[in-house]
């Protein structure tokens, strides 16, 4: 009999239940005999042994269904070392859990810090496929994660919905966009939704040439203008500061984000009125889009075939069009960024679009 442990950690997104699913009907499809013991919250459920083995049933009806049937948490890496509260060794309890249940795999659907465990686990000696699990497409190693297109598509519409009363006001807004650390998001909702100004964390913003634009706008006859802001957008001064002087700044923020810092900035320069509207957690709701369900069946597929074959210690993941495989080890720890001298961002610029830089 094969046994295999799924569980998903981290964030929730779209696509997480289509990506288990596309897992148990690969292996149910081609095992004869097979168990299948999900981990409810994620890394959680390995540590304190909460889990329910799965039936057939219970991959039924998901593939269109938002956020995880198992539940998820964080158990971030840099603690894994750290005795939980009752005292528990994290990484024993999960390789304890792993062996109790006789598992043969671990599958693990989840983004940097997540499948940074992954690695881990792998290193401990269980058998593990990663799954690339975020709505910030920032897990290195693939051209697009699960869950990120069915976020860009929320936040578009955020950006659309805009437009149609942006027409009716001589103002300017600003949708703020998930992304702490990358712009992903942001910057194709902000193509995507046709922003004008569109400010990402790899691109530091000055905000007076924000304001030119904004500036220009209203020279050309243009009575409104719509700014895609990623909720990392850092300006020029303050990405000259240390790392720890930065997270002073913005513990000490009088402002609820860089987005209503930046509104407050615009009117105090130019004198015309700005509003803020912040999405939020509407971008990890609600169903995947069709080509999450599609990356997501493929990726869960794979990754049951790497357990056929065993094949372990590797994130199946998207290059071009093909869904190929790279070690846990090689993307444990890394970023993917946006390249502020990408083709993507070039042709952004090319039709207009400023990015305050």
């Amino acid at each position: 009999m094969l046994k295999v442990g799924i569980l998903t950690s981290g964030g929730d997104c779209q696509a997480l239940n289509a990506t288990m699913r596309g897992v148990a009907k690969t292996l149910y499809n081609k095992v004869d005999d097979v168990e299948i013991y999900g981990f409810i919250d994620g890394y959680k459920g390995m540590i304190y042994g909460n889990y329910k083995l799965l039936k057939p049933k219970s991959f039924s009806g998901i593939l269109t269904v938002g956020g995880t049937i198992l539940g998820t948490s964080r158990t971030p890496f840099k603690d894994l070392d750290k005795p939980t509260p009752e005292g528990i060794d994290k990484v024993k309890a999960m390789k304890e859990t792993y062996k109790k249940l006789g598992l043969d795999a671990l599958v693990v659907l989840g983004g940097n810090g997540s499948l940074k465990t992954a690695n881990r686990l792998s290193e401990e000696g269980l058998n593990v496929v990663g799954c690339p699990k975020t709505i910030d497409n920032d897990v290195w190693g693939t051209d697009m994660t699960f869950g990120f297109h069915s976020s860009v598509e929320i936040a578009t519409e955020a950006i659309d919905c805009i437009h149609t009363t942006a027409a009716s006001h001589s103002r300017v807004f600003i949708v703020e966009v998930m992304g702490h650390k990358v712009g992903w998001i942001t910057l194709y909702a902000g193509i995507a939704g046709g922003a004008d100004v569109i400010l990402l964390p790899e691109i530091p913003y000055d905000i007076k040439k924000v304001c030119k634009a904004i500036e220009n706008r209203k020279m050309a006859g243009k009575k409104f203008t719509i700014l895609a802001v990623a909720e990392g957008a850092i300006s020029k001064e303050d990405a000259k500061l240390k790392k720890k002087e930065y997270k002073a700044k913005v513990a000490s923020r009088e402002y609820p984000s860089v987005a209503y810092e930046i509104a407050d900035q615009i009117v105090k320069e130019t004198g015309v009125e700005a509003r803020v509207t912040v999405p939020g957690h509407t971008q990890r709701g609600g169903q995947p889009c069709a080509y999450d369900r599609v990356l997501s069946t493929r990726l869960g597929a794979a990754a049951a075939e790497h357990i056929i074959s065993k094949d372990f210690g590797k994130m199946v993941s998207l290059k071009g069009t093909e869904i190929v495989d790279i070690p846990l080890a090689e993307i444990a720890g890394k970023l993917k960024y946006v390249d502020p001298e990408s083709d993507i961002v070039k042709q952004a610029k090319l039709t207009g679009i400023s990015f305050g830089d």
